[in-house]
């Protein structure tokens, strides 16, 4: 009898059921839109940070910076030989990026701290290459304008050196030394071999190396091609594309390979750290902190912090205005389901109280009621799952790029050329680069359950809304209104 009822009253109150299922379902789509474009720019923000320290990585360990009143950085000097000709020269400076760099043994003290799954030391790199020509100057005996014969010229040997000068270019570029050994952690884990081979564990000290594509299509390399860095030549065994952003660096090289280039025996610029849970970061950064003085921890949430651009517009308009928006409007659908209903039950006043005459209940009245105002919720929920996977699909079809830069950057050595991040990552990106990522709006079976709970939640509002308007009702309104 019940659901007999029901079919017959809501097929007679089509329209009626229509109007409520829709206004549910116009704030269940819009909050799974929001929910499914949030989901896309963290997921855009963890592809930023990945590119920066790898996947897997979530914090990092860094020497911490002196005092300014230590006193500035050595700069780089380049030395040249006095030769005679137009003869080429060359020369390399090969520094760790930040000038700061720990203690190989660090890696082991990190590792042993509580809570971490995995520590990995690397060696970030800077490249200043110089490479030109002096051209020397030429005697010119300066012309006699005294006039008149005579001894009045000028004295032999007297004149002016005319032309020379230099000819020098400059190319910087990254190295970052990974530890072939380990290579589960790092920048070199955000990219993809896509020719030739990875490292082998066992060519910790072998001049090979693997290059950004990238930067292989600029230079022309290929595998099987040589690269000389301060004039050790190295063979070229991978390509390496990332998978998001630009590369961490230009070159990757064994770490032993890139101490020795850059006079840092059993020296890294940078740990990264695996937590066991990633719950338990903060506590981590804590006692790395407290257990290794000296040392900076950046954990993945504090870069994040530092993401600029249009990804980080867009994701505070989604987190705040959206969020609220959302908000918004699902109370005005629920309250205009409610006020629906309650009209609805109002208009029917005589049906009610001529059941209610006949033997109903007070709570099977009631009960109709939020069943029909149950059924309208269900109907608007599926018509809001339906229209909110369709916007995050066009979302995604749509696939909006977004800017993304990781504040407070550095100058690197020579100036803008060599910009490098601080936070601990090597430089692969400066602070006037961004990286574009492309918005997704990936939908997940708790957003689902999220929009099933709100369409559940609206039915029995609307329903709460019309029952109490029905157990008010009495078997003598209906008499009233009879004609």
């Amino acid at each position: 009898m019940f659901f007999t009822y029901l079919r017959r009253e809501l097929r007679r109150r089509r329209k009626a059921a229509l109007v409520v299922a829709s206004g549910l379902a116009l704030g269940i789509a819009l909050v799974i839109v929001v929910n499914s474009a949030s989901a896309g720019m963290q997921q855009a923000q963890g592809k930023v940070l990945e590119s920066l320290y790898g996947l897997g990585t979530d914090m990092t360990v860094t020497k911490a910076a002196p005092p300014p009143s230590e006193g500035g950085r050595e700069r780089p000097r380049f030395n040249f030989d006095a030769q005679d000709g137009d003869e080429t020269q060359s020369s390399d400076v090969v520094m760790p990026q930040g000038f700061e760099t720990l203690a190989s043994s660090t890696v082991g003290k990190v590792a042993d701290q509580a809570g971490v799954a995995g520590a990995v030391g690397g060696l970030s790199l800077s490249v200043l290459k110089v490479d030109g020509e002096f051209k020397p100057g030429e005697f010119a005996p300066r012309e006699n304008t005294s006039g008149g014969g005579g001894g009045g010229g000028g004295g032999a040997g007297t004149g002016e050196v005319r032309g020379g000068g230099a000819n020098f270019g400059v190319n910087s570029y990254t190295v970052y030394g990974t530890d072939t050994a380990h290579q589960d952690l790092g920048p070199l884990t955000s990219s993809k071999i896509t020719d030739g081979r990875a490292f082998e564990a066992t060519e910790t000290d072998a001049k090979v190396a693997v290059v950004d594509s990238a930067y292989a299509k600029e230079k022309k390399y290929k595998v099987g091609s040589d690269v000389t860095i301060k004039g050790t030549k190295f063979e070229i065994v991978g390509i390496a594309t990332a998978d998001s952003g630009d590369a961490s660096a230009n070159l990757y090289i064994p770490l032993k390979q890139a101490q020795t280039l850059s006079d840092s025996k059993d020296k890294v610029t940078t740990v990264y750290v695996k937590a066991d849970d990633s719950q338990q970061i903060a506590a981590v950064k804590s006692a790395v902190q407290k257990n290794i003085p000296g040392t900076t921890v950046t954990t993945s949430a504090d870069l994040a912090d530092r993401v600029s651009g249009s990804l980080s517009t867009a994701s505070d308009l989604a987190t705040s205005v959206g969020k609220w928006l959302s908000i918004a409007v699902l109370i005005a659908a629920f309250v205009v389901a409610g006020l629906l209903t309650m009209s609805a039950v109002t208009r029917r006043v005589q049906e009610f109280g001529t059941l209610k005459a006949l033997g109903w209940k007070s709570g099977r009245v009631t009960r109709q009621v939020v069943g029909e105002a149950m059924v309208n919720g269900l109907v608007g929920g599926a018509l809001g799952i339906a229209v909110g996977v369709a916007g995050a699909y066009v979302l995604t079809a749509v696939s909006p790029s977004l800017t993304a830069e990781v504040g407070s950057a550095a100058a690197g050595p020579g100036g803008g050329g060599g910009g490098m991040i601080r936070a601990g990552g090597p430089a692969g990106q400066a602070a006037d680069k961004a990286i574009e990522i492309a918005l997704t709006a990936p939908i997940s079976a708790a957003t689902i359950a999220l929009a099933v709970g709100l369409a559940v939640t609206g039915g029995l509002i609307a329903g709460a809304f019309g029952g109490w308007r029905a157990s008010r009702l009495r078997p003598a309104d209906a008499l009233r209104r009879v004609e």
